[in-house]
């Protein structure tokens, strides 16, 4: 054997990397064949959020890559665009000239399109008059599903610091608008075009087709193929929530108006500084105790607030990439992180401060939750501290309904285990959506989504509606003793009537009671740390 044949083996075991084109042109190829993510995922055997990465900018590895890139090559091949027509002779003087056809951006439906089974079956009119667009507030010439917007999602991004001048929407009149469906390729030729149906106003999401039951199926396929065994059936339940998460995610997100990017463009201060260091963001996380209670001693209830980061799913997420801006205003319409100079609170002695426990002074980064909580408590309502400084930003459009349907869907299966006193599907619903929360980040266990922006603002909004609930408790004449983490409220009197008792996302229930005051101060502060 010479001394290159090792060389010459190495060489001949890499496999180049299959080319693969642009992402816009990716898109556009599944679009002229009339593919849905969800088909080309089945495909290839990977998610459609997945799908949607690769149409977003990330690329596939490996085998995946070779298979996407046939896929694409194939399709390339099916779709290319046609010779260019002869051009037809001009008729003659006395043939009557058929009427033209006014030229529009998208080819009419045909019968099939009204049953296909795409992601992108929303009607879009074009404006006469532009309209301000619901992610930006820039003018939009399109409006779809009854919400004006930009299609292209690269004219959806306003330069930072700059200001966008008010538009003053006008209704126009029926023959200044021209309705026009997304554009797709032609089906089986059909006769006289039929009138086209118009989007329902208001329209976020459609629904969706049976999630519950896919939850159920799951639980009864895991509880089969054990034999029974609850226990093997809970942790085979529970080592595949990630991935059941993210297929039930897609599922409730089937008909949406708004694509998810599962991996975009992240800023550093959302990075981990080290590999087993955290990033720039501070959640706002409490870690509160009464410093004096009223004289005597007294009995301290701890609740247990339900559901948690369940309930925190409903917060203002940022659609796109977040783009960066300075200033001290904040948009309502945007949603990110912030860095801030929090304002001094003066109720330490009675109630959490907002931004949590801080050991240094000065700005921080904190999310949209915080921020928003800052913003209420310094307005007119509250007046509890001044308003916080806000340096600069990095946000994007938001919406507060993104995952409305995965929790509402997951929010519906954990009420029905309740009910019907199902500890398996009970144990694997919340492990799908803390799951979900605490892996969305920098984390080896789910590749499907990178947003650590997201993770943070979920995080952030449970700890602000923990805050929130102690507000209440101390505005309805109970002493408030502590508050830590997301879930856990510590009260003096009669909570009952200011809190329901239960099971439910809207209840509190018992995790336990002490002794604290005149004899037990040793048993208030015992607990600090856990």
């Amino acid at each position: 054997m010479s001394e290159f044949d090792a060389i010459d083996s190495l060489l001949a075991s890499l496999t180049p990397q299959e080319e693969l084109p642009d992402t816009e042109v990716r898109r556009s190829l599944r679009e002229q064949a009339g593919l849905s993510k969800a088909q080309v995922a089945r495909a290839l055997g990977v998610s459609p959020s997945t799908v949607t990465g690769w149409e977003s900018g990330r690329d596939p590895a490996g085998e995946t890559r070779a298979k996407y890139a046939y896929l694409l090559n194939g399709l390339a091949a099916k779709f290319a665009p046609p010779a260019e027509p002869e051009p037809e002779p001009e008729p003659e003087a006395d043939e009557a000239a058929p009427a033209p056809v006014a030229a529009t951006d998208a080819t009419e439906p045909s019968p099939a399109d009204d049953t296909d089974d795409t992601d992108d079956a929303d009607d879009v009119e074009t404006l006469a008059t532009p309209e301000p667009c619901v992610l930006c507030a820039s003018p939009a010439q399109q409006r779809v599903a009854g919400f004006p917007q930009h299609l292209d999602p690269a004219d959806c991004r306003p330069t930072a610091g700059t200001t966008t001048p008010a538009v003053t929407p006008a209704a126009p009149s029926a023959p200044q608008v021209q309705t026009a469906r997304t554009a797709r390729p032609p089906h089986a030729a059909h006769g006289a075009q039929r009138p086209k149906k118009p989007a329902p106003r208001g329209r976020a999401f459609q629904e969706p087709s049976g999630p519950a039951d896919v939850i159920h199926e799951a639980v009864q396929a895991a509880l089969a193929a054990h034999e029974g065994d609850v226990e093997a059936a809970s942790a085979a339940l529970l080592k595949r929530a990630i991935p059941d998460a993210m297929a039930l995610l897609d599922q409730t997100r089937k008909g949406a108006r708004y694509d998810v990017i599962a991996h975009p463009w992240i800023p550093d201060i959302l990075k981990k500084q080290t590999a087993k260091g955290a990033d720039r963001i501070w959640e706002a996380r409490p870690k509160w105790t009464r410093h004096e209670l009223p004289p005597g001693e007294h009995e301290v209830t701890a609740l247990d607030i339900n559901g948690a980061y369940l309930s925190a799913l409903k917060t203002h997420l940022p659609l796109g990439q977040l783009e960066h801006s300075t200033g001290f205003d904040h948009d309502r319409r945007r949603a990110g992180v912030h860095l801030i100079t929090p304002p001094h609170w003066e109720h330490e002695a009675v109630l959490p401060n907002p931004i949590g426990n801080r050991d240094e002074p000065g700005p921080l980064w904190v999310t949209e939750p915080t921020l928003r909580l800052l913003l209420r408590l310094s307005g007119p309502k509250y007046d509890l501290c001044d308003p916080p400084q806000i340096h600069e930003s990095y946000t994007s459009g938001a919406t507060e309904n993104l995952l409305e349907k995965f929790r509402i869907a997951l929010k519906d299966a954990r009420e029905r285990a309740i009910g019907d006193g199902d500890e398996v599907t009970l144990e694997y619903v919340k492990a799908m959506y803390s799951k979900f929360v605490s892996t969305m980040g920098e984390s080896n266990y789910n590749r499907e989504l990178y947003r650590p922006d997201w993770m943070h603002l979920i995080r952030s909004q449970a700890f602000a509606n923990l805050w929130t609930k102690a507000y209440k408790a101390h505005e309805e004449g109970l002493t408030v003793v502590r508050a830590m983490g997301t879930d856990e409220l510590h009260v003096i009197g009669d909570w009952h009537s200011v809190f329901p008792e239960g099971r439910g996302v809207t209840e509190v229930k018992v995790k336990d009671i002490y002794t604290a005051g005149a004899a037990g101060d040793e048993a208030l502060h015992a607990g600090e740390g856990e």
